[in-house]
């Protein structure tokens, strides 16, 4: 408890510019809280779905009964249903059909990842400004008082330093979140990717099999 009020007293010694600085801490946490729970709850791969596609001569229909069971805002469930919806249709047609249902599952990964970036670049540029605050508040109590009250320089200087060292923590973390979370969504893609080439080597093997009997 006495941690907590020391980091308290610690803050309000940052000036007006620890109110933006939070409103970023703020922001930054609960978009990567959202990003942790959408990756885990719509874009994690089971090893059975894996499993499944690698064998390569796996049935359709237990691709389907796996699939049944998961979210429809599942992203590797969208994205096969794209493909296994069209499975009929010529491999090209399929590869669009998927391409484009790839590209909106990666908008919606990198949804509000552009806030991260941001946050990383403005919370140390916040922390500059109050850095400037506090020197400039400092400087003007011995400009008007000499050094006859050192607490006011000393608290200037302390905000001066609160405020850089709080954007730069900031800064990190968003840092930190930004890159692990664009990983997760490349990772994601890259594998969306090589199993959905998967299925349709598997359609195409299938196709083949048709035009052979109805010859």
């Amino acid at each position: 408890m006495e941690e907590l009020n020391q980091t308290w007293v610690m803050l309000k010694l940052g000036g007006i510019i620890i109110v933006p600085l939070s409103l970023l801490a703020i922001i930054a946490l609960a978009i990567m809280i959202e990003k942790a729970f959408v990756f885990w709850r719509f874009a994690r791969l089971s090893n059975e779905l894996s499993n499944l596609i690698e064998t390569y001569g796996f049935k359709w229909k237990d691709l389907e009964k796996i699939l049944s069971g998961l979210d429809n805002r599942h992203y590797y469930k969208r994205f096969f249903d794209a493909v296994i919806s069209n499975k009929h249709q010529p491999s090209w047609w399929i590869e669009s059909r998927a391409a484009d249902e790839a590209q909106l599952i990666e908008t919606a990964l990198a949804r509000r990842l552009w806030v991260l970036e941001t946050i990383v670049t403005a919370a140390p540029l916040l922390g500059l400004v109050g850095t400037v605050i506090g020197m400039m508040s400092a400087f003007q109590v011995i400009g008007s008082e000499g050094i006859v009250n050192p607490t006011a320089v000393t608290g200037g200087v302390a905000e001066a330093l609160i405020a850089t060292v709080v954007g730069l923590i900031i800064a990190l973390v968003a840092l930190f979140g930004f890159n692990y979370f664009s990983r997760l969504q490349s990772q994601t893609m890259d594998e969306m990717e090589r199993l959905g080439t998967r299925l349709i080597d598997h359609i195409r093997l299938d196709q083949k099999d048709e035009a052979h009997e109805t010859t």
